[in-house]
């Protein structure tokens, strides 16, 4: 079985509507997805990292009144 191509940095930042500066500040904190650094230097993401962070997001948001 193949496996899924991992997301693009652009399509990332899409997904979650957040500009570079942002994304990358992010990632200084250590709050950002699990991303995969290339041999090029290019970042990717697993839909499953993606995924699981958005989860993450949810459980640390207070409940909607």
């Amino acid at each position: 079985m193949p496996r899924p191509p991992a997301l693009k940095l652009s399509e990332v930042l899409a997904e979650i509507r957040t500009s570079p500066s942002a994304f990358y500040r992010l990632r200084a904190r250590g709050q950002d997805p699990r991303m995969i650094k290339l041999p090029n230097g290019e970042l990717r993401c697993r839909r499953s990292d993606l995924d699981a962070w958005w989860e993450a997001c949810e459980r640390g948001t207070p409940a909607w009144p």
